[in-house]
């Protein structure tokens, strides 16, 4: 029997991305979807890329938690706890994809976010996963925290380099470019065609909110707190995630030796490749699949590292990680319905 699924949010690109992956899911039912905005309205009329495909008319949250087993929920940070609590209570598993339940500390969720805590002891509860890093953690869980797609592509770039105590954690430097998907359907003048189309720069230098998330992530593999410098840019692409990190070397390492380390460190994981040498990282090998592209490189006149991690921000990013989250949780083969490989041209 299929598990009956559900998303709140369904019309947002991540929502979308979600619906996309999940009617190609062999053991799943998309059973109902929801909208704020679209209620009453098919899914097909605001996409018609979904016409015959998924003509599901957009309910209300309580009608997707109501119907299915599992939820996954696509929204802006701030409305997903009170949805988390009735699935909790209705022994629903809620898998969220904004950043409610991200960080441990709510000090810097009020920092980075302005927001505190409604559902505290949902937190204690809450399993935040990278499954390549945490999939450990998800057995008997009943809520899954969704990565960001900035912090997925820094942290498999850089928590085997922590685990070996390769690098100097204070110098590390992260420096990442995604396409404007990662700023999601609402309008902005960043975004506006005009305003990105043969443009590139940088935004939110040193203050992006996703940088607590990182600096999180980073420190329980470091075992010590890591600070970092993080510099997103707009790149005028629909999708995919570039991040270059620069890192010093605590010593003097053969390039070989590291990539090898990390081809051993990931040896198990499906959806991280590792580059060969002088092979580079492209987000264009990524797109609409749930891989992980790592490239790494050694300025050796410096004795730095730089580590090149490529993904598709909404995919790996966002709904692919998500549904391999459920997979796991669900003690479905990890890789069912990602299967998907990036067109080549």
């Amino acid at each position: 029997m299929k598990v009956k699924v559900g998303v709140i949010g369904a019309t947002g690109y991540a929502g979308i991305e979600l619906v996309r992956l999940l009617l190609m899911h062999p053991m799943v039912k998309l059973t109902s979807i929801s909208s704020v905005s679209y209620m009453g309205k098919s899914l097909s009329e605001i996409y018609p890329t979904m016409s015959e495909l998924c003509d599901v008319v957009l309910g209300d949250e309580k009608q997707v938690i109501n119907s299915c087993n599992v939820i996954f929920a696509s929204l802006p940070h701030g409305l997903s706890e009170n949805i988390a609590k009735e699935c909790y209570e209705k022994n629903r598993l809620f898998i969220d994809l904004g950043a409610d339940f991200r960080l441990t500390d709510e000090e810097d969720y009020k920092k980075w976010y302005g927001n505190e805590y409604t559902q505290k002891t949902l937190h204690d509860k809450a399993v935040y996963s990278i499954p390549e890093l945490n999939r450990e953690e998800l057995k008997d869980v009943v809520l899954i925290a969704n990565p960001g797609c900035y912090p997925t592509s820094a942290a498999l770039a850089l928590v085997p380099a922590l685990k070996a105590e390769l690098i100097d954690v204070s110098s590390i430097i992260i420096d990442s470019k995604s396409g404007v998907s990662g700023a999601g359907r609402g309008l902005n003048l960043t975004t506006h065609y005009p305003e990105c189309n043969e443009a590139f720069a940088p935004y939110k230098i040193a203050s992006h909110r996703h940088t607590p998330e990182i600096e999180q992530t980073l420190s329980g593999y470091a075992k010590e707190k890591v600070m970092i410098t993080f510099v997103p840019h707009l790149l005028p692409v629909n999708r995919g995630i570039l991040t270059t990190v620069y890192a010093n070397l605590k010593k003097q390492k053969d390039l070989e030796e590291i990539i090898q380390y990390y081809k051993d460190f990931y040896s198990k994981d499906k959806f991280v490749r590792i580059m060969k040498k002088d092979e580079v990282s492209n987000i264009k090998y990524v797109r609409y699949s749930n891989y992980c592209n790592i490239s790494l490189h050694k300025d050796s006149r410096t004795n730095r590292l730089v580590i090149i991690s490529a993904i598709d921000n909404m995919v790996k990013g966002a709904a692919g990680q998500a549904i391999q989250n459920m997979n796991i949780a669900l003690k479905i083969p990890e890789d069912t319905g990602l299967c998907y490989i990036a067109p080549p041209i």
